[in-house]
């Protein structure tokens, strides 16, 4: 590994250095202005090599700090959205006299506020300290869940499902800084399932505990409404744990020494994704609007979170339909939730083990394709309770509800290509927002198309699923080609002498964006 207190000095003269670079164009130099200050402080101007012992214990050092706190947050945030349908089956429609479609608007007024809130949630993430600004939020949605406790009409539940989605808007797109910021490119894949797979795991355990609540006898309360009073106060407790426990950024962290922040600086350095900048760029954003890359991952999140936001807020009720009982229906969407993780966590692997993306994303939607189309075509009327043929059946509709999940696998892989393949600080702030106004609209659009004059078979559903898988592959497809011509067209640019190749990363933390760097190249 080189001295690194020797190259401290080639730091400290950056300056110097960006004000040669127009004297002499033939030298490729460090623009230092174009970097972040607090970066700026812990750089070399030449990538440093760190050894893969010193790396492996750097990258448990970040996994003991951040990726619990990813897990957590986000596991305690797919409960925290999962209790509603728990609820569902627990009375909580009857109790507040919800009739028709509101509740499924008591759904699709969570995403809303965050196709509202969305584009200020990422521009504050940009500026404000990142973890500080994620602890406040979960402290927020907190006390808002346990005040779902005194939702007793639709216009209550509505105003604190409203006040939900606005704090809780901010969780993913934090994590997809953060696991840009501490991770390098080839574990990202693998970070962002491991906390994506979290809603699986609320499957699992929000279904224990669910069943739990429902045997509570003689309380004052409802079942459902010390379900909402717990899972707030542990929220709150949780948010004041991140608080002290987060660092903001490598530069900022306290826990560690001087040395170890600097690699860790250094070991992300070969992402070219940038790690921090705080001033805005319109042409970044200009840049953003213009890259049919941006449109790519909106639609990702539209056409899979369109599905899944229909197919989770409807779940028990979906498998209570096959003539399931409350108790088995809440132990089955715990199996639910371990297939989802399965989904996830296989995505993750096959992705780093052949090196390939878009064609394992392409791969898990016709899984979904198949389930839907049994769910369409068989039913379980007119069949004796009792007999065979119905109990078959009925094994069959649940097997393929399952089924219809498998996308979950490309909304998974769809966030890490928007990780590692967006580059400046506010291009990729940008492209997040997009992004999960994408995740937004399908998840207002979910729920409403489950009618309740469609029950139990819900025909328009699904058939609309079978209508955003269609587009899917075909636009997964369109982006494969794309991003490999774009490397073609760089690696030309380069070989003609149109552009300088940056074998010593000088410029991986000068905020360019993807297309400005002819030395980065797309995962796809």
């Amino acid at each position: 590994m080189s001295d690194l207190s020797a190259k401290r000095t080639s730091v400290e003269h950056l300056e110097d250095m960006g004000s040669l670079a127009s004297d002499e164009k033939h030298v490729d130099r460090v623009h230092a202005e174009k970097v972040d200050k607090d970066i700026l402080q812990y750089m070399d101007e030449e990538a440093v090599e760190i050894d893969a012992e010193t790396d492996r214990r750097l990258f448990w050092m970040i996994n003991r700090r951040i990726l619990p706190v990813m897990v957590g947050t986000y596991f305690l945030q797919a409960l925290d959205k999962g209790t509603l349908s728990f609820a569902s089956i627990m009375g909580i429609r009857e109790d507040s006299n919800l009739v028709g479609q509101q509740y499924s608007w008591l759904t699709t007024c969570t995403y809303l506020a965050v196709l509202v809130w969305e584009y200020p949630t990422n521009w504050l993430i940009q500026r404000l300290p990142i973890a500080k600004y994620l602890c406040f939020n979960i402290f927020a949605w907190g006390v808002v869940l346990g005040f779902h406790a005194l939702g007793h009409n639709f216009g209550a539940l509505v105003v604190v499902r409203t006040l939900l989605g606005l704090f809780e808007c901010c969780c993913q797109p934090c994590f997809i800084v953060m696991s840009s910021m501490w991770y390098k490119r080839d574990e990202q894949a693998t970070i962002v399932a491991l906390w994506y797979m979290m809603n699986g795991g609320q499957q699992i355990v929000g279904g224990v505990l669910a069943y739990c609540f429902t045997l509570i006898t003689g309380a004052s309360l409802k079942n459902w409404q010390i379900l909402f009073l717990v899972y707030g106060c542990i929220t709150v407790v949780w948010g004041v744990f991140v608080l002290f426990w987060t660092p903001d950024s490598p530069m900022a962290a306290k826990c560690w020494s001087e040395e170890d922040k600097k690699l860790m600086v250094e070991r992300v350095r070969s992402n070219q994704t940038g790690l921090q900048n705080r001033k805005l760029k319109r042409y970044q954003v200009v840049e953003a609007l213009k890259d049919p890359q941006t449109y790519c991952y909106f639609l990702i999140q539209f056409l899979t979170s369109l599905p899944t936001s229909g197919l989770g807020a409807f779940a028990n009720i979906i498998i209570s339909s096959f003539g399931f009982t409350v108790l088995e229906t809440q132990l089955l969407a715990m199996v639910l939730g371990a297939y989802l993780i399965i989904l996830l966590l296989s995505s993750a692997w096959l992705t780093k083990r052949f090196n390939q993306n878009i064609f394992f994303m392409i791969g898990y939607v016709v899984p979904s394709i198949i389930g839907t189309v049994v769910l369409m075509t068989v039913t379980i009327d007119g069949y004796d309770t009792d007999s065979y043929d119905y109990k078959l059946r009925r094994g069959v509709l649940l097997f393929c509800y399952y089924l219809t999940l498998s996308f979950w696998g490309v909304a998974n892989l769809g966030l890490s290509l928007l990780s590692r393949n967006t580059a400046g600080q506010s291009k990729k702030s940008f492209c997040t927002a997009f992004n999960f106004v994408g995740w937004a609209v399908g998840n207002c659009v979910g729920p409403q198309v489950f009618r309740a004059q469609d029950a139990p078979r819900y025909l328009t559903a699904f058939g609309t699923h079978m209508g955003c898988y269609a587009v899917l592959i075909t636009l997964l497809v369109f982006m494969r080609l794309w991003l490999m011509r774009e490397n073609y067209r760089k690696e030309k640019m380069i070989e003609r002498g149109e552009a300088l190749r940056d074998e010593h990363l000088k410029h991986a933390f000068e905020d360019l964006t993807d297309r400005e760097n002819f030395n980065f190249r797309y995962a796809y």
